[in-house]
């Protein structure tokens, strides 16, 4: 079986939880690895971080330049209009990572999905089609890419959902962000959503939120 390339921080124990962690267009895996300090968690958290490297591919709104991308954004408009076979087989990979981490002994309801922009869009049908319970969901100034065609999985009817966005996001407006939100509320789903004055990154306020909703999540 072969895995994608992934950054690792291992807990100081053995680990009993992962959080799967993807980043945006551009990025690579160590792009959130910085964070994970800054979350603050209890010395008893043992949870194993993983950060995936997306593969790099010609990207169509940045002129066909070659960077990590989890799929190709064909155009730069409100649907942001993507590569859906792309998006599907990164989402595949990801399913992997958390069969993976099933080998490796971590419970099914100990694993979270997280992800910024593109990784988020992604997460979003990585989890809600995985075919056991996941702990959680986390979407980071995304959106749902694949809310029109995706075929969710009875398995995580019940999967809490935390989505956080900056108001000021020029890349990712922060109406797509409400959009995944109101879906998913209607869909019946436990979603949660808030916002920072912020544009398309991560702040300190977040990441205190983030690491709140961690433990809560997963209960440490």
């Amino acid at each position: 079986m072969s895995y994608l390339a992934c950054v690792e921080i291992e807990p100081k124990s053995t680990a009993d939880a992962a959080v799967i962690w993807l980043h945006g267009l551009g990025a690579d895996g160590h792009d959130f690895e910085a964070v994970v300090p800054e979350l603050n968690l209890p010395a008893s958290a043992a949870i194993r971080f993983i950060f995936p490297h997306a593969p790099s591919m010609p990207v169509t709104i940045n002129g066909g330049m070659v960077m990590p991308a989890w799929y190709d954004i064909l155009e730069m408009n409100i649907e942001l209009k993507h590569d859906e076979q792309q998006l599907l087989n990164s989402a595949d990979a990801i399913s992997k990572l958390i069969d993976r981490e099933i080998e490796r002994g971590i419970d099914s309801r100990r694993i979270i999905i997280a992800g910024f922009s593109q990784g988020g869009a992604v997460g979003y049908q990585s989890a809600l089609t995985y075919p056991k319970p996941l702990a959680g969901l986390l979407g980071l100034s995304s959106y749902f890419a694949t809310s029109q065609s995706i075929v969710y999985n009875p398995a995580n009817d019940e999967l809490p959902i935390q989505i956080f966005h900056g108001t000021a996001d020029p890349v990712v407006p922060e109406s797509l962000g409400q959009q995944s939100y109101d879906l998913l509320i209607e869909k019946g789903y436990q979603a949660n959503y808030k916002t920072y004055s912020m544009e398309h990154s991560v702040c300190m306020d977040e990441i205190a939120d983030i690491s709140t909703w961690l433990q809560a999540t997963l209960q440490i």
